[in-house]
């Protein structure tokens, strides 16, 4: 017993663990149902894909599929790895993806992904590591619709309730690390998964602490008590000592995400194109960037991101004009005595956002609009104010996927209960686009159709587009093997090592 105790007292000073943050607690460790950010990002270290994008987020490469191929424009094939196993020691099989897929189409669950998941016409399992995927037509993101992480038939298939199951807080995946600890408002930590099929992660442990508070973030940042965490531009450019720079790695790209004000259009308040006009007018873009970036963001000019084949670099962000923001406001039937008023709701999980809101506060009383401020905690501000769809407007934010897929933002279909369709924008030519573009395969008269959405999206302002933040990243130069590439640091996390 003497020396189990003193092996145990030996494995845990020896061992290695990351030291992580997160903004909130995880609302589902699902990969089906992993909305929030907090849950995205645990999940990502537990659950696989068939399929992954490469380390420049250009090629998409095998994960659980060893192989993948289209027999035809509407067969694909993956050829699934053979001794894969969960975390509870079963083996992966063909079964497996036949039940996620059918569990992300049936009415039991309502997820935003089940829509990647439309065009399929069928899934078979042609052998135990093989699956045959008939689509019913082409589709432009079928082999992306796969990076979906995979879920476990034995542990789920007899589950009545998924949506309030016990897995979805005691996950099972085939990850490089498994859930060991959940202690909401505390911590959650990971275990490296000695059985992962690409090799035994080099650090051992990854521990999350749930911090709310950005400045406390940064604050265990500094301390060293975190290894890794995200730097604001005011942090990054006044409050660093060149200690710190002697500590961390500094990593800077440009992110695959934007900010906007969403305008809930179900209001009638929002119903009329003048009004929103005027506050798109009203807003200094660049203003905002300068103060709360400096040079570590750029205006964002509509709905997909520079750098991807879909944005339209003829549309430009509109310039302050407040004379005729004002002028619309008028001619809409608003004036001093009867201004326009709603609010603004937003988290305090982002340290910039509640800024951000106080500057368009600021920027819109200008042309007499009077703007009142929410800000709330993360899971209330999803449960009770977004996904009910109970607000004015919401300062919130997208990360994208390199391949643009616009059906699950601006398709009248998802404006529904688990959309991502969040502030009701309903265009019947832009359905229409949408619905042609899902079956083209060509490149270039894709890229068309995407470009001609996004110049009438912006003209349609149900967002008002603000910026592209730069995503910063500080690494405690204890972590070793950290490789940059264009997609950003994380595809290599499993050869990391920690001094």
């Amino acid at each position: 017993m003497k020396l189990l105790l003193l092996l145990l007292f030996f494995t845990e000073l020896f061992s290695s663990t990351l030291q992580l943050a997160t903004s909130a607690n995880p609302s589902r460790l699902n990969p089906i149902l992993a909305t929030d950010s907090s849950s995205s990002e645990i999940t990502g270290f537990l659950f696989n894909g068939l399929v992954k994008y490469d380390k420049d987020n250009k090629v998409i490469i095998g994960d659980l599929a060893k192989k993948f191929y289209f027999k035809d424009d509407t067969t694909l094939i993956f050829e699934l790895r053979k001794g894969v196993l969960w975390h509870d020691g079963k083996p992966f099989s063909a079964k497996d993806v036949l039940f996620t897929y059918k569990t992300l189409i049936s009415d039991k669950i309502a997820s935003p992904y089940s829509a990647g998941f439309r065009f399929v016409k069928d899934v078979k399992v042609l052998d135990p590591y093989t699956v045959a995927v008939e689509y019913k037509k082409p589709y432009f993101k079928a082999l992306e619709t796969w990076m979906m992480g995979i879920v476990p038939e034995h542990l789920l298939k007899d589950e009545k309730n998924l949506m309030n199951s016990s897995f979805n807080m005691h996950p099972i995946g085939t990850g490089p690390y498994k859930l060991t600890q959940l202690e909401f408002s505390k911590n959650i930590e990971l275990l490296a998964n000695e059985n992962y099929f690409e090799g035994r992660p080099k650090i051992d442990k990854i521990a999350f602490h749930v911090i709310a508070d950005p400045m406390t973030r940064i604050l265990m940042l500094k301390n060293g008590e975190l290894d890794l965490g995200s730097i604001d531009p005011l942090v990054m450019e006044r409050q660093l000592s060149s200690d710190f720079f002697k500590r961390f790695n500094i990593y800077e790209k440009i992110s695959l995400s934007y900010t906007y004000l969403g305008l809930n259009l179900r209001k009638k308040k929002f119903a009329d194109p003048r009004v929103r006009k005027a506050l798109s007018l009203a807003i200094n873009r660049q203003e905002l960037i300068d103060i709360l970036f400096f040079k570590h963001a750029k205006v964002c000019t509509g709905p997909f991101l520079p750098g991807s084949s879909a944005y339209n670099s003829n549309i430009k962000a509109p310039k302050q004009n407040i004379e005729q923001a004002k002028a619309l406001l008028r001619e809409a039937g608003y004036d001093e005595k009867h201004p326009f008023v709603f609010e603004i709701a937003t988290s305090n999980s982002s340290s910039i956002r509640p800024y951000a809101a106080e500057i368009l506060q600021y920027q819109l009383a200008k042309a007499g609009v009077v703007v009142k401020l929410r800000v709330m905690e993360w899971q209330a501000f999803l449960n009770m104010v977004v996904f009910p769809h109970k607000f004015d407007t919401v300062l919130l934010g997208w990360g994208l996927s390199p391949t643009p897929d616009p059906y699950m933002f601006w398709h009248s279909d998802n404006d529904k209960k688990g959309g991502f369709n969040l502030v009701g924008y309903h265009n019947s030519e832009i359905d229409k686009l949408i619905e042609r573009s899902q079956s083209i395969i060509d490149k270039a008269k894709l890229v068309k159709i995407w470009q001609k959405m996004f110049a009438m999206i912006v003209h349609d302002n149900p967002y008002l587009f603000l910026y592209i933040p730069n995503s910063i990243t500080a690494v405690n130069k204890k972590i070793k093997n950290i490789k940059p590439a264009s997609g950003g640091i994380w595809y290599n996390y499993i050869k990391w090592e920690k001094e």
